[in-house]
Formats: C-alpha cells, structure tokens, sequence
C-alpha cells in the first residue's frame, strides 16, 4: 500500500500535470516524474502513471468533443494505429531491466527539456491544407510512432502530437488538440491494460490521483488557448530538472 507521504508527493503534481497537458500537452513530462519522486519503481511508475493519466485525458477528451475540436473520421481511424503502436511498447518496455531504464531517462530527460524549451508556436502557421488522404494518412502514421513511444515511456507525447500534427500534417492548432486528446487517450487505454496483466500499476495511488488528474485538466481545458505553451514551459523544464537530479543520485550514489 502507498505511504501519506507519497500521496502528498504525487497527487499535487498530478493536479499540474493534468493542468499543463489540457493546455499544451506534455502533462507526462510533470506526472511521471510525480511517481518517480514518490519512490516507486521505473515499471510500475509508468503503469500507475497511466491510470491518471487516462482518467484526466477522458475528461478533457470529452470537453474538446463537445467544443467541435475533433473531426471524428480522422480521430477514430488515428486510434487505431494508437493503440496497436502503444500495446507494442508497452510490452517492449517490460522487457527493460529497470536500472537500464533509468540510464535511457539521463538521456531523454535532457533532452526532452531543450526540446520543449526551444519549440516555438504550435500552430500550422497559415500552411494550406493537405489532400484529406495524404492527411489521413500522416497523422495514422504518426499515431503509430508516438503510439510505440507513449506505451514505451510517455511524457511529452501529448506536445510532440500538437507538434507533429501542425507541422507535418498541416491541421489547425484545434483540430490536432482534438487529435491528439483522441490519440493519447487511446494510448493510455492501450497501455495500461498491458501494466495491469502484467501487475504492475497501484490502483490506490493512481486512481486517488486521478481525480486530482481529472480536476487539474478540466481546469486546464477551459484554460486552453493558443498561448497555453507560454504558460506549460517553464513548468514542465522546472519539474524535468529536479526529477533528473533524484534520477542522478539515485543511480549513481
């Protein structure tokens, strides 16, 4: 059973996470790391991770649809690939000795901080629409890729999604929010049914967290703007730097 105080480390930081992904995506780069802090291990940290996850994501699924930022065809057949690619990494993470994971986190970490520091505006920045095949069809193929990556490990897929569908498949800033909630909704969903058959998600801590997930996006979604990542930056390269400084000395002292 998990102690007050991981409680009181975790569900805070949930709360933040939930806040940041709504507005700008990236609430993983701030939530998992909230688990990590915690002292739970690497696995059953990713696991956990995607109960609350899940949970805050439905929420604000469920509000961008009512706001008309999903376009259903394309979001439905983008889950399909989403859930297929994160079922393959989940299953691909549970093969990671769990010293070797933190290893690939002093990599990521670094970054995946100067990466979210330096992305400029998250808009399509007036590109003309693509053909509705060729659209279709990049945003399937990157659901799949950041599918792999989300079951995988997971913080930043909501930002690099935002990213990747304005750049490279030419949506508008709310048609690849919409997106993207779909896709890392179904990447959760994907994932953590491969941590719970593989018992590795603490279903007290994640589901009490959850609801703190699910107040923090709601919150975040009637925040949404096109400005949020103003907002998310500072927040997520701050969290990212103090959990790599616990994964340091954690692995080496």
């Amino acid at each position: 059973m998990p102690s007050w105080s991981q409680y009181l480390i975790v569900c805070p930081l949930i709360f933040l996470g939930g806040f940041v992904d709504a507005i700008a995506g990236g609430g993983g780069l701030i939530s998992l790391p909230a688990y990590l802090l915690a002292g739970l291990p690497v696995h059953m940290s990713i696991g956990t991770n995607k109960i609350s996850s899940a949970m805050g994501t439905t929420v604000t699924t469920v509000k961008f649809w009512r706001d008309g930022y999903i376009r259903p065809r394309l979001c439905l057949t983008c889950a399909v690939f989403a859930l297929a690619g994160s079922a393959a990494g989940a299953n691909l993470a549970l093969l990671v000795d769990d010293y070797v994971f933190r290893i690939i986190l002093l990599v990521v970490l670094p970054l995946t901080a100067i990466y979210v520091f330096r992305s400029k505006g998250l808009d399509a920045g007036g590109k003309k629409p693509l053909p509705v095949g060729k659209t279709t069809l990049i945003c399937c193929g990157l659901a799949l890729l950041i599918g792999v990556y989300d079951g995988f490990y997971g913080p930043g897929t909501g930002t690099f999604l935002l990213l990747l569908l304005t750049g490279l498949a030419h949506l508008t800033l709310n048609d690849a929010a919409g997106a993207t909630k779909v896709i890392n909704l179904s990447t959760n969903i994907a994932a953590l049914a491969t941590y719970l058959a593989n018992g590795q998600v603490l279903l007290p801590l994640g589901l009490t967290a959850g609801l703190f997930g699910i107040a923090g996006n709601y919150m975040g979604a009637r925040c949404f703007s096109s400005q949020g990542s103003r907002i998310a930056k500072p927040l997520i390269v701050t969290v990212l730097c103090i959990f790599f400084v616990k994964v340091v000395y954690e692995t080496f002292f």
